[in-house]
């Protein structure tokens, strides 16, 4: 993430006093128009967390987006994954610094830059997309947040046809039928590798859990779900958000190992 002052080719969030966020690029010359005109040249050359006024005296802060931010309100083609699941899917996948990871499809790109920063340079991003147009979408948006990435090595291919970048330390997909994967994911991973899908449906999740038992090849396997709920804590009034973002897709992670054990039914 940037840091210093803001640049023109950045994007920023404006947070009004509700709390909405807007994401807006820096671009000298432009006027936002956000319940008044806001200059961006007002606002290029300054550190972030200071508040503008709109020429309708509408005060609104003033920062860069953290990753949740740019995932939830960037300008997408797809359903992104949530910022509480793509913590989730980190951590279950086990993503460190230095590693490669396969990952299927790019979408949004909001996973993509998660794993980014999770691996850091010396590890490698491969992210296959089916639709070329999604992936040129894609890398727009991770260029504009992340810059430059050396690590990511961006493909259109599908990845239930094979997976050309292997060994890989983790495969990570998120798309429709991952079971058709599995074979192809037993055969890029190490032991001790592991494989991760996240799917929206109860079904979905349980196929790709029978196809990952019945290869013989994955062991350790786990299903779940993240549900998040926020609370009001200010003054007198302590209680949970009236809305909380619930079910929103299914965690599947296993282990790579040299033979599954009978035991792990």
């Amino acid at each position: 993430m940037r840091t210093g002052p803001l640049q023109a080719g950045e994007p920023v969030v404006l947070v009004d006093r509700h709390g909405r966020r807007y994401l807006t690029t820096l671009e000298a010359g432009r006027t936002q128009d956000l319940r008044g005109k806001i200059e961006h040249d007002a606002l290029i050359g300054q550190e972030e967390g200071f508040l503008v006024r709109s020429s309708r005296g509408e005060d609104f802060l003033v920062v860069r987006p953290t990753l949740a931010d740019y995932v939830l309100l960037m300008p997408r083609v797809t359903t992104p994954i949530y910022p509480k699941d793509l913590g989730a899917i980190l951590i279950a996948a086990d993503v460190f610094p230095g590693a490669r990871v396969v990952e299927a499809g790019t979408g949004s790109g909001g996973l993509t830059m998660a794993l980014l920063r999770a691996v850091g340079p010396q590890g490698r991003v491969f992210t296959y997309e089916v639709r070329e147009e999604f992936l040129r979408h894609a890398l727009r948006r991770i260029e504009r947040y992340l810059g430059p990435q050396d690590h990511l090595v961006a493909r259109v291919h599908d990845v239930y046809e094979g997976i050309p970048d292997a060994p890989v330390d983790r495969v990570v997909l998120d798309l429709p039928e991952p079971w058709r994967a599995v074979p192809h994911a037993a055969e890029a991973l190490p032991p001790g590798g592991i494989f991760l899908s996240y799917v929206p449906t109860v079904p979905q999740a349980h196929q790709t859990a029978e196809a990952l038992r019945s290869s013989g090849a994955f062991a350790l396997l786990e299903t779940t779900e993240t549900l998040v709920r926020p609370w009001t804590l200010r003054g007198q009034s302590v209680r949970p958000a009236h809305r909380m973002v619930a079910h929103t897709g299914f965690i599947t992670a296993a282990r790579r190992v040299r033979r599954r054990p009978a035991w792990d039914d």
